[in-house]
């Protein structure tokens, strides 16, 4: 039987950085995976220019910034390895990159040079097998024997990197899940993340109009808001906002949405009224949002006629629609489009330092896989690259 030093579950971001790093220990690595391509989600991220990490990212917020059953958990390999760490590596692979807004770093060319950046420190002491179907994980005396298309391996480590359910069309199974279950580590519950929502009909009915109109907002769910950009859709609402608190909503809930942060509705349509009362009302809020959306809330507050017609507490009303517009989305878009899947292997079975299963020694979990989800904007990459780093220090 072949043999080697520690198989790699998965060439997403988390399996191919944990390999370079392992190679740079001296360890001989094979990496398996049933794709033909290795870093697919990497190459279509952040647009094809690859969101790879957020530098507002602290030892302070990193709690905050991260949903898990122990949102702490991912302190200890963030900290220590960070993302000012990564853009280095960046930096040396002389890979340009430019931040955009909330500290989200891009390539500024094609997201595949982060791919090439990984394969390159893979060389040449890890092996890549791509369309290699993985079978079976068994332990074998003081290490592991892993079924492939192509025979048996063994190895004193295993590393799973195998990402969550997320854009199946990519090759994404949940594999790992069953894995940990087998080797009796708990998984926590796991559904669509940063993903778009979906109307019933009858919400769809009033809002399908507005399909593609985008603007700046503040969706809020309990205690929870995101200021970011906000788009209507055939099915619901999508954009980065949405995105974000979809990891937080649940099927029966509302989310509110305030459709101009940081305005004054009311006032500024009364300022209106005294210098132009004769316009009608939605053609007045036109010029504060854009047109279908002004109809939809004069419409969904009742209200129609000339400015001037309006009373303050009518302003008030129609303010109110703009400022606290409430929707119960019915579902979302699933693991269809979703970009990450909330939930994993449960952070409680697994050593935080290494990412190694408390109850199995030579057996990691890192990446996606873990109960750790993160903000969009970069963080889901560098937790990716930093469990990969803290698991390659010691596998």
């Amino acid at each position: 039987m072949e043999k080697t030093d520690v198989i790699i579950l998965g060439a997403g971001a988390a399996g191919l950085f944990a390999a370079g790093e392992l190679v740079r220990r001296g360890r001989r690595v094979v990496v398996l995976d049933h794709a033909a391509r290795p870093g697919e989600k990497i190459r279509i991220s952040g647009g094809g220019r690859c969101n790879f990490t957020n530098r507002d990212l602290t030892r302070q917020n990193a709690a905050s910034r991260f949903l898990s059953e122990n949102p702490r958990f991912a302190l200890s390999a963030l900290s220590r390895f960070t993302p000012e760490d990564f853009i280095a590596r960046m930096d040396r692979a002389g890979i340009a990159w430019h931040e955009k807004h909330l500290g989200q770093l891009f390539c500024d060319g094609k997201a595949g040079q982060v791919v090439d950046m990984l394969l390159d420190a893979m060389r040449p002491g890890a092996e890549l097998r791509l369309g290699c179907a993985i079978g079976a994980v068994e332990r074998s005396g003081d290490g592991f024997v892993v079924q492939t298309s192509t025979g048996a391996l063994g190895a004193q480590s295993v590393i799973v990197a195998t990402g969550g359910k997320s854009i199946p069309k990519m090759g994404a199974t949940g594999m790992g899940y069953g894995l940990a279950e087998q080797f009796g580590l708990r998984v926590t519950g796991t559904r669509a993340a940063l993903v778009p929502l979906t109307f019933a009909a009858q919400d769809l009915a009033r809002t399908a109009p507005m399909a593609g109109v985008a603007v700046a907002a503040r969706v809020s769910h309990d205690r929870t808001s995101f200021d970011e950009a906000l788009l209507f859709t055939h099915r619901g609402l999508s954009g980065p906002a949405i995105l974000q608190i979809s990891s937080y909503w649940r099927e029966g809930d509302a989310i509110r949405v305030d459709l101009a942060p940081g305005r004054d509705i009311a006032a500024e349509l009364a300022r209106m009224r005294g210098e132009n009362g004769k316009v009608a009302l939605h053609n007045a809020l036109a010029r504060l949002l854009p047109d279908k959306l002004a109809l939809f809330a004069t419409q969904e507050a009742g209200l129609a006629g000339r400015l001037a017609d309006q009373g303050n507490a009518a302003l008030d009303r129609l303010a109110a629609q703009v400022h606290c517009w409430e929707i119960r989305p019915v579902g979302s878009e699933g693991y269809r489009t979703a970009e990450v899947t909330l939930g994993g292997v449960s952070t409680a079975d697994l050593d935080a330092k290494t990412l190694q299963a408390r109850a199995v020694p030579g057996l990691y979990f890192i990446g996606e896989v873990v109960d750790v989800t993160g903000w969009l904007g970069g963080y889901n990459f560098q937790w990716a690259w930093s469990s990969a780093w803290a698991a390659a220090q010691v596998a």
